[in-house]
């Protein structure tokens, strides 16, 4: 990020934790809605000195990282077999497109049903939401491949692997970071979303707990962590991203730019 971007950034922020005190000490909102920054800055840091915070943040990330690794593998092994075969594609086609708007949150009473307030109900609707970002954005990848490079390859005598491995994949890995990017932050968000509807452990059971008790600055303080998690894994996927494609014309363009 470019310095005089950052700075920019900074003041927005800054100007926002500004308003944020301001709005509720001027009484233009109860601050029994909407605490001053001051309280949910000293709300969490009590929930950081709290052991029972940091495992709600374990039990968090560990649904997300198992739930994305589950829905990025099968994302990308079966959208790169269904996009080489051409049968398989027309066959999957109208499926893809029946299941893929599905939203995860309709899975909810099944999930309680069949596992309860578990981290398998976490990892069902993380796993199906965060797999068509995956599978999309693959079978994407596999369409855009340059048949005249696949046929040059075929003359040459490359079998199939080769030809996966050396036209195929460098064709379709921009694509499949780009739906691991989307994957990642639809992952943390279906699993603190089945964490507070659901109950299974982790932050959004734990801002089901603040609410319910009306202990409204930690409520406020855990929707910052978890905006804060958000954040850092959008940082963290996109600098993948970067190192991943830094043969790429558009981060070698992006560089120089």
């Amino acid at each position: 990020m470019r310095p005089g971007r950052l700075v920019l950034g900074l003041a927005g922020l800054a100007g926002f934790v500004l308003l944020l005190e301001v709005i509720p000490r001027a009484g233009l909102v109860p601050s029994r809605y909407l605490p001053p920054a001051a309280d949910i800055a000293v709300a969490l840091a009590g929930e950081l000195a709290d052991a029972g915070f940091w495992a709600a943040l374990r039990d968090t990330l560990s649904g997300w990282v198992i739930g994305l690794l589950i829905a990025a593998g099968a994302g990308v092994v079966l959208g790169l077999l269904i996009g080489a075969v051409p049968v398989l594609r027309a066959l999957t086609a109208s499926t893809v497109e029946f299941l893929r708007p599905i939203p995860s949150v309709a899975l909810i009473p099944l999930v309680v049903v069949l596992y309860g307030a578990s981290l398998q109900s976490k990892l069902v609707l993380v796993v199906y939401a965060a797999f068509w970002q995956m599978l999309v954005q693959v079978l994407h990848g596999v369409r855009d491949v340059d048949p005249v490079a696949d046929e040059t390859a075929r003359a040459y005598g490359l079998g199939r692997a080769a030809r996966i491995t050396h036209v195929l994949w460098p064709t379709a890995l921009p694509y499949v970071m780009t739906g691991l990017r989307l994957a990642a932050a639809v992952a943390l968000i279906l699993c603190v979303t089945g964490e507070l509807v659901i109950g299974a452990p982790g932050l959004g059971a734990r801002i089901a707990v603040a609410q319910t008790s009306g202990a409204v600055p930690d409520l406020y303080a855990l929707i910052v962590v978890t905006g804060l998690l958000g954040v850092a894994i959008n940082v963290g996927a996109r600098a993948i991203e970067r190192y991943a494609l830094r043969w790429h014309q558009s981060v070698r363009g992006e560089t120089v730019g």
